[in-house]
């Protein structure tokens, strides 16, 4: 749902003071947020304008206009204790400018149980799996929602969404996310609670365009997913780690139901760009995971994959080779490598001796 004109109540907005600092609410009439700078009066962000700058308020404002003020220094004392610089963080004036999050920016600020996909790993998802508006799309991990609203953001109302989530907290946590960004729940999305196997078996035959996956052992997921996936659907999988993208590799090639995978990461570096100060920011967002890609093949139909060749041993492990070769370096090169080493060496004594 697109938000237009002044900012209402029950909506989330995000404020960014001058060093660049981020803070997300919920507009609550009467609630107040505190900040490091004072406090943010919801009622005084409640009908501007996006692109409005607000100021925060002193604790003490707060206290009079409420009839709540207390200046006995015994009472200080016990509120503060003995770190009574804990009062600047009553400190008002500090001002925030105030937007509507883009749904990235929602996304990393929303409450949430599993950790969620970063928005650089999304975008790939979105673009590399093709989902387009109107399509019917399967996905299973809903974890905190991060993948499944941008999911119900691709496909659209025209389109249709299940997410299958195994644990019913973290299927509670993924609707609440959605509900709270659309301001109600997606009348197009299915929530199903349960392991990928049972709850998909009970999906019709190739009944889905796109399948994304993101739990822990995809590669025990493949032969639901090409049941219910249509011929030549795209079936994106993000893992974490080495073992489970050579796993899941390994086991897409074997079925022979599924093309070539085609495997890559994403690194994210932001830049500092300030007059002639123009260089990487020191952070930058590395690794968070591997994105698998593959298409399903029609049944009755085998894949096609390169063949190794016979010289190019990938497979076989060390420990069953029956004891290591050392690698062959033709003579003529460590002739070579000698006669340069001795020249070099040759040339350093000479030098030492003038």
């Amino acid at each position: 749902m697109i938000r237009r004109g002044p900012l209402c109540a029950g909506e989330k907005v995000q404020l960014t003071d001058r060093k660049g600092k981020m803070v997300t609410i919920q507009l609550v009439p009467g609630r107040v947020t505190q900040t490091e700078h004072g406090f943010i009066v919801h009622n005084d962000v409640i009908g501007v304008k996006e692109g409005s700058v607000i100021v925060t308020r002193s604790k003490a404002r707060e206290q009079e206009a409420s009839g709540e003020q207390n200046d006995d220094p015994q009472h200080i004392q016990a509120t503060r204790g003995n770190k009574p610089w804990k009062g600047t963080r009553a400190i008002g004036g500090w001002e925030y400018c105030v937007m509507r999050p883009r749904l990235a920016d929602y996304v990393l600020s929303m409450p949430r149980g599993a950790q969620i996909m970063y928005p650089k790993d999304i975008a790939e998802v979105i673009q590399l799996g093709d989902i387009r508006p109107g399509m019917r799309v399967l996905e299973s991990g809903g974890g905190s929602g991060a993948m499944g609203i941008n999911l119900l953001e691709a496909v659209g109302a025209s389109g249709h969404l299940t997410t299958i989530e195994l644990r019913p907290e973290f299927a509670h946590i993924c609707e609440a996310n959605a509900t709270v960004f659309y301001g109600e729940r997606p009348l197009w999305w299915d929530l199903l609670v349960g392991d990928f196997d049972s709850v998909a078996a009970g999906l019709p035959d190739a009944s889905f365009d796109r399948i994304v996956l993101d739990m822990l052992d995809p590669w025990n997921r493949l032969e639901q997913a090409h049941r219910v996936i249509a011929p030549g659907g795209v079936l994106t999988a993000y893992v974490t780690t080495t073992t489970q993208l050579s796993r899941l590799a390994e086991a897409v090639r074997a079925s022979g139901q599924w093309t070539e995978p085609d495997v890559q990461e994403t690194l994210e570096r932001t830049w500092k760009v300030e007059g002639l100060a123009v260089r990487p920011n020191h952070q930058m967002i590395g690794h968070t995971g591997f994105l698998l890609v593959t298409r399903a093949m029609a049944n009755g139909f085998a894949a096609l994959h390169k063949r190794e060749r016979a010289t190019k041993d990938v497979y076989t492990d060390v420990d069953d080779m029956g004891g290591l070769e050392l690698r062959d370096i033709s003579d003529r090169k460590v002739r070579k490598v000698i006669r340069d080493l001795d020249e070099q060496v040759s040339f350093t004594r000479r030098s030492s001796e003038v």
